[in-house]
């Protein structure tokens, strides 16, 4: 489990000038926390971390010297200046389950032959103890021919005892379908000249 630093963020000093200070502003809530608790970290290490963890994923937050376990709830991208605005953790309780998301995987695509893969749900919603979160649900879909469809039911994810999905079973996940050639367009007749 990876571990992010922070500090505690004074509220005075606006979110604005510390983005410009090179920090991304963010806040730890939780059931056992009395009140939530505003954070600032520096916003190379939160990149670095998002190279590999994600919304759903629990990491070990670190505010200044104090470990939290916590789960990424919401990361606030603003596409406009392509940086993070803020991000919001959910401190666990080893025995009080969360609702998070598991990002869908596609493995093999490059394998598949005859058809495309339609991917239609990127991620899966579900409720969990802080022992049993996932935060990807990988799908193989080497050998799938066209027609195929694998659905929430289908996914290991779905199957865990530990876990209760949210979607709905017969939700599409990934489906297979024949490759479309459109005709040519026929050149449109040059007008004549008068």
């Amino acid at each position: 489990m990876n571990t992010l630093k922070a500090e505690k963020r004074d509220l005075a000093v606006k979110a604005k000038k510390l983005r410009r200070e090179g920090y991304v502003v963010g806040n730890v809530f939780g059931k056992e926390l009395k009140d939530s608790i505003p954070v600032m970290m520096n916003k190379r290490e939160v990149e670095r971390l998002l190279k590999t963890d994600h919304k759903g994923s629990q990491i070990m937050l670190d505010i200044d010297g104090e470990s939290y376990d916590v789960l990424i709830k919401n990361i606030d991208f603003n596409a406009i200046k392509g940086m993070i605005d803020s991000i919001e953790f959910q401190a666990l309780v080893s025995n009080e389950k969360v609702h998070s998301v598991a990002e869908v995987i596609i493995l093999n695509r490059d394998q598949v032959v005859g058809g495309v893969i339609q991917a239609e749900l990127s991620e899966i919603s579900y409720t969990a103890l802080p022992a049993a979160l996932v935060d990807r649900v990988v799908v193989d879909v080497n050998g799938m021919k066209v027609g195929d469809v694998i659905h929430v039911k289908d996914l290991d994810i779905f199957s865990n005892p530990d876990i209760t999905v949210k979607n709905d079973p017969e939700a599409v996940v990934v489906a297979m379908t024949a490759i479309h050639r459109t005709a040519e367009p026929e050149e449109p007749a040059g007008e004549t000249a008068e």
